[in-house]
């Protein structure tokens, strides 16, 4: 995760500079080969601990500078229109991979304790022949000489700054992720303690992941019925009074129930603002913009486990995962008021 977050405003430069695709790719055979290391490495007793941190710091920063490059690319394979079902589809692979990914990295395991990384391998495998098969420029043509690293990176920020709706993107994204991540963890900490069944504990865990899924295919039919102000604003608010009954249920695993509906509402949220965020960010500044909104998201997210674990050791669950809905609150009121919010056009 650190490594992660320090590698995304440089993956931002890199997503700008160089060809999209071949980033993409070059970062797909970094995958496959660190994974298919670490399997050896398992296979043959020779994992140690430097092997793995190795693997896990060069997986991650690929992984950072391909999903940047991934985002950046989005605007240049779809129509202006399809931009957020576009990226309502890429939720959908999100979460139906949380959802296959646990069982099915369960059943390898006990088949072989290889096997899981061989997986990963394989999967990033796909992703490449994938890649490889776009034959449309995933950017457009770089006619200006590329700046010094620090000034291509200030001059993203100054960009994501100085415009109305990404700061807006910022004040809802950053405390709308750490809410989600929070109170998911918060709940699950709050369900084993209550001492529920962990069979019932990772039903719950499926339930959002169902619900993410759900919520990304019924994305586009969303935003078709309602003006994107009036859905982001009607989305958070939504989101906040669901979240609050969630905290009244913390101790049974009904509370999966209506914070299940709040994930659901997530991927029409996400779709819409980075949809709207490709549409309004020139393409040469695409990655870094939409490597400095991630790197708001995620150290926010990454904050989320520390702070519900340290309400929880402190308060009761129902007091301390209140906290949560009143970030998202946050988020509402700055999609009530903000003009970047309000001029966003379909």
């Amino acid at each position: 995760l650190v490594t992660t977050l320090v590698c995304r405003l440089p993956a931002g430069v890199l997503a700008d500079r160089f060809d999209r695709r071949r980033l993409m790719i070059v970062c797909d055979t970094l995958r496959i080969a660190v994974y298919a290391l670490l399997g050896w490495a398992v296979l043959t007793g020779a994992a140690r601990l430097p092997v793995i941190l190795a693997v896990v710091i060069a997986g991650s920063a690929a992984t950072a500078v391909f999903s940047t490059a991934e985002h950046a690319s989005v605007r240049s394979l779809v129509r202006p229109d399809q931009l957020a079902s576009a990226v309502a589809r890429n939720e959908a692979r999100t979460y139906g991979v949380s959802l296959a990914g646990p069982p099915l990295g369960g059943l390898l395991f006990g088949l072989g304790r290889f096997l899981p990384f061989l997986g990963n391998a394989l999967s990033f495998l796909v992703s490449l022949a994938a890649v490889s098969c776009i034959r449309r420029p995933l950017q457009e043509p770089r006619k200006e000489v590329a700046a010094p690293i620090g000034a291509s990176t200030a001059e993203g920020l100054r960009f994501l700054l100085g415009h109305p709706f990404l700061r807006a993107l910022l004040a809802i994204a950053a405390p709308l992720n750490m809410a989600f991540t929070g109170m998911i963890f918060a709940m699950t900490l709050a369900l084993r303690r209550a001492g529920v069944a962990p069979v019932l504990v990772g039903l719950a865990g499926a339930i959002f992941a169902l619900g993410g899924l759900l919520g990304a295919f019924a994305a586009p039919a969303l935003q078709r019925r309602l003006r994107l102000p009036v859905l982001i604003t009607l989305l958070c608010w939504a989101t906040a009074a669901l979240m609050a009954v969630s905290t009244l249920l913390s101790g049974s695993v009904l509370a999966a129930v209506p914070l299940a509906a709040a994930v659901f509402l997530g991927p029409t949220a996400n779709a819409t603002l980075f949809g709207h965020q490709a549409a309004v960010t020139p393409d040469h500044l695409q990655g870094r913009v939409v490597s400095g909104v991630l790197l708001a998201a995620g150290s926010a997210a990454a904050l989320a486990p520390v702070l519900a674990g340290a309400l929880l050791a402190h308060w009761s669950p129902g007091p301390a995962m209140l906290v949560f809905p009143a970030l998202v609150v946050v988020a509402a009121v700055t999609a009530t008021v903000s003009k970047g919010i309000r001029t966003m056009s379909a």
